[in-house]
């Protein structure tokens, strides 16, 4: 009898490779760094067959001794954005994979808009013309890289997200898309089943390059029988801020979460209609099923947890990610030290690629405890800062769902309480992007017979966040957080 799901989350610094039950209840889980690789200022990239190996390896690890007969489907969930160039015939990669936080094509996307078409992509895909999407990178790889360049014109190059490279890796070559992640390519009409052709010819990528667009969760593909001793149903793709949506229940119109991971990402969803904002934030493919899709207002930061990494890494204030907490909690406040975390720009609803971190406020009476607590308390003023422009567009938010790595912290959650001025929910078990994914699957396979059925039964328990601070140090925190942004 099958009793698992096998969820493969490929985000930007690991994959892991995590078993499900029925109920939700994490069964097993492996994980693997991914390298991480900064050729020149404002670049990042990956290496697709890292990739590739470390969640086959995951996926094998997790998988021990059971039979594969006890896996009832397969779903993944990864980083959006980020480009993966191959080749059809061999399945090989054709150049590094080009990451989400990546910035190389920032004048390309300087010169569309001075060209005035902005306004169309926008109108047309929910999306600003930035170096955070996809579009853009494929036409660099074919103008920049000869490997990728010469499959276009010999007809075999593909391209794709990362869980389109990961279903061609276990299929054995299926080119497909989901929709959520598909429609974060400034390539797809929100209105439209497939790829444009249009938009290919204005970005200058070759359409028949481009994958199928598939659901987010049915009968998607098959693994090849040689990986796991039989052949596996992929019965859930969707984009990790999609996933973590989904896992979090936000399936009826208006519900709101907030992911804390290498960025920050707020969904609210729309429902079936095609949002359009006026305050700078996207419109994207929340969900598909049967071709029919429901949709999401998004919000993105691209600087979260990664700022807290670097603060590990590159500063050594910290040696890991949960001495932050003690950290803030030594200290009364930040001394009016202020941390606007732009290392790759602002993202929404700023949308500066050219901002640059910046750190204010610094005395003799700054110390390591400060500029750490500064950090974590920037993420309650980027998460504000999208508050604002939400309600702007009509959709203010009565609450909020956190997840992610960073909102295991309990100081980090109730200082988003109590800058935001509303409750915060945070479930016990915070992989909600892997849980997602699982639910997606568990619907796909049909375990369930909807995606709200199926979040209810798998689901756990939920801690509670109610604001605490008093309306003049909030007032006190904005205004410093504002005068350092301008800086910024």
């Amino acid at each position: 009898m099958s009793e698992h799901l096998l969820v493969i989350d490929a985000g930007t610094t690991s994959t892991r490779a995590m078993l499900f039950d029925r109920a939700g209840k994490l069964a097993g889980s492996a994980q693997a760094e991914i390298g991480q690789h900064f050729p020149r200022p404002g670049w990042v990239e990956h290496d697709p067959q890292e990739i590739w190996q470390a969640s086959l390896n995951c996926a094998r690890r997790v998988l021990g001794n059971r039979r594969p007969e006890s896996i009832a489907a397969i779903g993944i969930t990864n980083q959006r954005e980020t480009v993966v160039a191959w080749d059809r015939t061999t399945l090989n990669p054709l150049a590094r994979a080009i990451v989400w936080q990546d910035r190389r094509t920032a004048d390309r996307c300087r010169d569309l808009r001075e060209r005035g078409e902005e306004e169309a992509v926008f109108g047309e895909t929910g999306l600003l013309l930035d170096p955070y999407f996809s579009a853009t990178k494929m036409r660099w790889m074919i103008d920049h890289v000869p490997e990728v360049r010469a499959a276009a014109e010999a007809g075999r190059l593909a391209f794709g997200t990362i869980e389109s490279w990961l279903v061609a890796k276990l299929s054995g070559g299926d080119h497909v898309s989901d929709a959520s992640n598909a429609s974060r390519t400034q390539l797809l009409p929100l209105g439209k089943a497939g790829f444009s052709q249009d938009l290919c010819d204005l970005f200058g990528v070759p359409h028949a390059a481009l994958p199928r667009v598939v659901d987010t969760h049915g009968q998607l593909a098959v693994t090849d029988t040689e990986l796991f001793g039989r052949a596996i149903p992929i019965c859930g793709l969707v984009g990790d801020q999609q996933a973590a949506t989904i896992g979090q229940g936000c399936l009826s119109e208006g519900e709101t979460k907030a992911t804390y991971g290498t960025g920050a990402f707020i969904l609210a969803n729309h429902g079936t209609a095609i949002p359009h904002s006026e305050h700078r934030l996207l419109s994207t493919v929340l969900t598909q099923s049967g071709g029919e899709r429901t949709y999401a207002i998004e919000g993105s930061v691209f600087v979260a947890g990664s700022l807290i990494q670097w603060l590990r890494d590159s500063l050594g204030l910290i040696e890991n990610a949960a001495e932050s907490e003690a950290l803030a909690r030594s200290i009364e406040d930040s001394g009016e030290v202020v941390i606007v975390p732009a290392l790759a720009g602002l993202g929404a609803p700023h949308w500066r690629a050219d901002a640059r971190g910046l750190i204010s406020g610094l005395s003799f009476a700054s110390g390591r405890a400060q500029i750490v607590r500064a950090a974590l308390e920037s993420m309650a003023c980027q998460t504000n800062d999208l508050a604002t422009a939400f309600a702007a567009d009509g959709a203010r938010w009565e609450s909020l769902r956190i997840d992610g790595g960073m909102s295991a912290n309990d100081w980090l959650a109730q200082d988003i309480a109590d800058i935001l001025g509303i409750a915060v929910e945070r479930p016990q078990f915070v992989e909600t992007t892997a849980l997602g994914a699982a639910v997606a699957a568990a619907t796909g396979i049909g375990w369930y017979a909807t995606l709200a059925e199926a979040a209810e039964a798998m689901r756990g328990a939920i801690d509670r966040f109610e604001p605490t601070m008093d309306a003049d140090t909030r007032k006190e925190r904005l205004d410093r957080w504002a005068k350092a942004l301008a800086a910024a």
